[in-house]
């Protein structure tokens, strides 16, 4: 008999695309302005200063930033870990794929995105480390008595 392996539950961040642009300034200044990231992000895309004052606005009020007044200005800082964001993030969106074609997705990402020599060692050891107790086959979960026959 196969070995199938368990689909692991994680919570969903809700984060929408331009919120993330706006996240990532935060995380890599660490305390920014609104009008900083109002500049930045201006350099990046063609958005109103208004638009990227909601975007802030609504990661403020979903906790991913915090404010804090100083000299007459709101300073910015996240209140999550952009790894573990970023983490969190890439398993809520594969808990919505089959799990049968999890790994045919993974490889289209590693075929297709720019990866350092340093991260690709780290993702062939993961992946030694991860063989050792893979099951032979992983089950779709498409449907709730699977759809085997199907995929």
């Amino acid at each position: 008999m196969d070995t199938v392996a368990p689909k692991k539950e994680q919570r969903k961040v809700e984060i929408s695309s331009a919120e993330w642009q706006i996240m990532r300034i935060v995380w890599t200044l660490k305390h920014v302005t609104s009008t900083e990231i109002i500049n930045l992000m201006q350099q990046k895309q063609t958005w109103s200063d208004s638009t990227i004052k909601t975007l802030i606005t609504r990661l403020t009020k979903k906790k991913f930033l915090s404010r804090k007044k100083d000299k007459g200005h709101y300073i910015y800082s996240a209140t999550v870990s952009e790894q573990e964001t970023m983490d969190e993030y890439a398993n809520s969106l594969f808990s919505n794929f089959c799990a049968h074609k999890t790994g045919s997705v993974l490889n289209e990402l590693i075929d297709t995105l720019d990866i350092s020599k340093d991260d690709i060692k780290l993702l062939q050891k993961a992946l030694d480390n991860k063989l050792k107790n893979a099951p032979v086959r992983v089950n779709c979960d498409c449907l709730p008595d699977g759809c085997d026959h199907m995929c």
